[in-house]
């Protein structure tokens, strides 16, 4: 009777440490190219990668341009970070999944100062988590990097998920994107 309680403990632990690592899926834009060959900024519609899709939450209000992301490198780490292209109208950037998700951590980095907002919805459309800061953390010395840090959220199906924040002419830049699906919707 123990023999068999452990044994039974034992494989539930197993499960949960093979789900728990089995699912988390990470998108970081290492693919993505910052600088055209002529030396501007890579701006782009969208961008997909692990079956999430990358855009502005809604077109640009105040002007005429096709709404944008573009791509930011991190100096001291070298890694690539997905922002709204559009300098002189602060556009949420969305990221909606192509199955539903239960937790996403995403790590930002950003101009000294600026808000950052991370919103979850479900699929009509309501915020079911929402994770803030007032001032995205800063430098604490000139020569030191830009600091990347990081922000959660998690309800039962997350459609998509939407970062904001900077004011005109700061950025908040997203370096990687890590998700869990709901079970049952795997990839």
């Amino acid at each position: 009777m123990i023999r068999a309680a452990g044994a039974r403990a034992l494989l539930l632990l197993a499960a949960a440490a093979y789900a728990w690592s089995a699912d988390e899926v990470v998108v970081d834009f290492e693919k993505a190219v910052p600088l055209m060959p002529d030396g501007q900024a890579n701006r782009i519609s969208q961008w997909e990668e692990n079956g999430v899709v990358f855009t502005l939450a809604h077109e640009p209000q105040r002007t005429k341009g096709k709404g944008m992301v573009m791509f930011f490198t991190h100096l001291a780490t070298g890694h690539k970070g997905i922002a709204s292209a559009m300098a002189t109208e602060a556009i949420p950037v969305r990221a909606t999944f192509s199955k539903p998700v239960s937790s996403v951590t995403v790590s930002f980095w950003g101009s000294t100062g600026t808000p950052a907002l991370l919103e979850a919805f479900d699929a009509d459309g309501k915020v079911v988590d929402r994770a803030s800061l007032e001032s995205v953390p800063g430098r604490k010395a000139p020569g030191d990097p830009v600091p990347i840090f990081k922000m959660t959220v998690k309800a039962n199906r997350i459609a998509y998920i939407q970062f904001s924040g900077p004011r005109e002419g700061e950025y908040l830049a997203a370096d990687e994107v890590r998700f869990i699906p709901v079970d049952g919707d795997r990839k």
